[in-house]
C-alpha cells in the first residue's frame, strides 16, 4: 500500500507560483526575441534542438518530435516551413534511408547565435530567481 504524501503548505504553493512565474516570463522573453527575428517561437526552438542535439549539429524528424513532445507529421510541417525560409535542409539518411536528417543552414546559424546570446543574457539576469521548488513529496 503505498503512503499518503503529506499535505503541501502555503510555502509549498508559493514556491511552486514563482516557479511557474519566473518559468512564464522567461517563455514570453523567449517568443518576443523570436518574434523580433521574424521567427516563430517554434521555429526558434526548432533550430534550437538541431544545434543542440547531442554529439552532432543535426537531428531527424522522429528525434525532434521527441524534443518538442509532438506528433511527427506536426514536426514535419513545422520543418517545411523553416525549409521554406532557408533556415534548414532536409537530407535522406545514408545510413537508413527511411529517416529525415534536418541540417541547419547558415541563414538558420546566423538567427540562431542571436536568440542564443540573448537567450543566455536573459538567463544570466534571471540568476537567483529561477529556483526549482523543494517540495517533500
Amino acid at each position: 500500500m503505498k503512503a499518503l504524501a503529506r499535505s503541501l503548505t502555503k510555502t509549498d504553493f508559493e514556491q511552486l507560483s514563482e516557479f511557474r512565474y519566473q518559468m512564464r516570463r522567461f517563455e514570453r522573453f523567449s517568443e518576443q526575441a523570436a518574434q523580433h527575428e521574424d521567427i516563430t517561437p517554434l521555429q526558434y526552438l526548432l533550430l534550437l534542438h538541431i544545434k543542440g542535439y547531442p554529439k552532432r549539429d543535426w537531428a531527424t524528424v522522429g528525434e525532434l518530435a521527441e524534443r518538442f513532445q509532438a506528433q511527427h507529421h506536426g514536426v514535419v510541417a513545422l520543418v517545411s516551413r523553416c525549409e521554406a525560409l532557408d533556415l534548414v535542409r532536409r537530407k535522406v539518411s545514408e545510413t537508413d534511408r527511411r529517416q529525415v536528417e534536418v541540417h541547419l543552414l547558415k541563414a538558420g546559424e546566423q538567427v540562431l547565435a542571436r536568440l542564443a546570446e540573448m537567450h543566455r543574457t536573459e538567463l544570466k539576469s534571471l540568476d537567483g530567481a529561477f529556483n526549482v521548488p523543494q517540495i517533500d513529496f
